[in-house]
């Protein structure tokens, strides 16, 4: 699946092409100086998560269906506090750690130990599992971001950056 992400001034547009063909969009208000589904693309490409937002994207769901289901499903929000279901496991495992990656890019801070620190609690009150093997891959995740955030910086309103989207077992 091909998603292209085009900068803008207050908000940022993705477009996704699925495998089959199909397509889907949206955009996304600027939140940080990297755009939100950036780190969405590298915590669950890194981790292998075929259920987490962009996984559910490629199986056909409309992006902003998979907001829906989670709230439909247990979302662990501060309001919504509940064991989530089954199959929004990964997506919230996936949002924990990105917020946390998205804090760690604001701050500056480069730390294993400080995103471990910020995740735990955050799995812990969305009821989800710490997602296996997620220590050993924390650096490789940084690295994505941090390259694409190196080209996110030097792209104008209107640049598009392109990330392939392979499912797990497809890579």
């Amino acid at each position: 699946m091909r998603i292209v992400l085009t900068k803008g001034s207050t908000s940022d547009n993705v477009a996704i092409e699925r495998d089959d063909g199909s397509r889907a969009g949206f955009d996304f208000p600027k939140k940080g100086p990297v755009p939100h589904d950036a780190f969405h693309f590298f915590v669950e490409h890194e981790l292998g998560m075929a259920h987490g937002f962009w996984g559910l994207v490629a199986s056909g769901m409309d992006p902003e269906a998979v907001g829906a289901m989670a709230a439909e499903a247990g979302h662990a929000s501060a309001k919504r506090a509940q064991v989530p279901h089954d199959h929004i496991v990964e997506l919230l495992q996936a949002e924990r750690l990105v917020e946390c990656f998205e804090a760690e890019s604001w701050s500056g801070g480069s730390d294993d130990e400080g995103i471990m620190a910020m995740a735990e609690p955050g799995w812990a009150a969305s009821h989800v599992p710490v997602p296996d093997g997620v220590r050993d891959r924390l650096g490789a995740i940084r690295e994505g971001i941090r390259g694409f955030s190196e080209q996110w910086d030097l792209a104008k309103p209107g640049d598009s950056l392109s990330l392939e989207w392979m499912q797990p077992g497809e890579r």
